[in-house]
């Protein structure tokens, strides 16, 4: 078999994003100040992937059924016990969580009591697990045959949710458990040098007598403002793998995940902010040879007073005009693209997202890509992305 030919058939989608953001505090670090990072010799605002991330799943909840999704919790035990219950209602609650805290300490996930002399059940880590997932072990933990710890494996190495399969999941303990994730979600930087603020606010007490009309509660918050740029790729061939082969599967995952991004906000101080806003320009491409993150067009940092008057459209252009520049040198031209908002006029006819998210799913569900069966023969699951989320 021609492993040339093969690599013609991976597909990596890649979204670029550029947005704007007022005044706000996305995503704080462990003192309470907006996450910054070093980038071109100067300071960038930034949102942590898992912020994004989360936001994105959350999102997930408006377009999957709750068993096309999976949980990330510490609570297993209760989510396999009340399968359980559901498969065979005799079962008593006491004797569910036995039963689920059995099978699930045979596939090799430790648990713990919730609280000392209790006898319900928590796993020790944080374990990303899908319904159907659940549902496996409780059949396993209802059957009369003898299950040994490569059934009950099996039982969690199958039937992986949307979420799971996009986002992988990484088991220090047992790492037969992990999944590869099959997409990658960049941190968010600003495509210039910010510095942030402070708003000192009071509170009036609203019921203090009339001679005593001081503030009720004195403090600080601190923000900052900017014009992101923000990365995210799904290898679709490794996605397609993970759902058996199910390109119609896969091509509403793409689509939801490509939606998810574009649209979702990480809630980080929103009540305070409402700094809710959407995208300025969003580049999609399909790509076959490799995913190609195109923050180096903004390594020497945008500059105010600009012709534009502004970060976004300049910065818009300036991702238009990298990307020609990497395309004719380093990389291949995409096999398509999409493009949505301003500055991006270089590249292609600007659509509407809806337009694009339908042709991108149309185009995924038509596609030919590497089976299963092929992609093992080729590199295992290497062809995927870095363990968990």
């Amino acid at each position: 078999m021609n492993n040339n030919n093969l690599e013609k058939k991976r597909m990596f989608v890649d979204v670029h994003v550029i947005q704007t953001v007022p005044p706000s505090c996305v995503n704080r670090d462990d003192t309470g100040s907006p996450k910054t990072a070093m980038y071109g010799g100067v300071r960038r605002a930034r949102v942590s992937s898992q912020s994004w991330k989360r936001a994105m799943r959350e999102c997930f909840r408006d377009s999957f059924n709750e068993s096309e999704l999976g949980v990330r919790t510490k609570k297993i035990v209760e989510m396999v016990a009340r399968e359980i219950r559901i498969k065979d209602q005799s079962v008593s609650p006491e004797d569910a969580i036995k039963r689920a805290n059995e099978i699930i300490e045979l596939a090799g996930i430790a648990t713990k009591p919730v609280k000392k002399d209790d006898t319900q059940m928590e796993a020790e880590a944080l374990f990303f697990m899908s319904k159907m997932q659940a549902e496996n072990l409780a059949g396993l933990a209802l059957s009369s045959e003898k299950i040994g710890k490569k059934e009950a494996q099996s039982a969690l190495n199958n039937n992986n949710s949307i979420d799971l399969a996009l986002f992988g999941r990484m088991v220090a303990n047992d790492p037969s458990l992990n999944e590869d994730a099959s997409a990658q979600v960049a941190h968010s930087i600003s495509t210039h040098r910010v510095d942030n603020e402070y708003d000192y606010f009071t509170a009036v007490d609203e019921m203090a007598p009339d001679d005593n009309k001081g503030a009720g509660m004195i403090g600080t918050i601190e923000f900052n403002s900017s014009t992101l740029y923000r990365y995210a790729t799904v290898a679709v061939h490794e996605l397609i793998r993970q759902l058996a082969d199910d390109h119609s599967a896969a091509g509403k995952a793409v689509r939801e995940f490509v939606r998810a991004f574009v649209i979702s906000m990480p809630t980080g101080k929103q009540n305070t902010f409402a700094n809710r806003t959407v995208p300025c320009s969003v580049f999609i491409s399909i790509r076959s040879d490799q995913p190609i993150n195109l923050v180096t067009a903004f390594e020497s940092p945008i500059q105010p007073g600009l012709s534009s008057g502004g970060y976004a459209l300049e910065s818009a252009k300036r991702l238009a005009a990298y990307e020609k520049e990497v395309c004719s040198t380093f990389a291949s031209a995409p096999v398509k693209t999409w493009q949505v908002g301003i500055g991006l006029e270089s590249v292609g006819q600007s659509s509407d997202l809806q337009t694009v998210l339908d042709e991108l799913e149309k185009y995924i569900r038509g596609s030919n890509l590497v089976s299963s069966s092929e992609q093992n023969m080729i590199s295992g699951k290497a062809e995927g992305y870095s363990k968990g989320s």
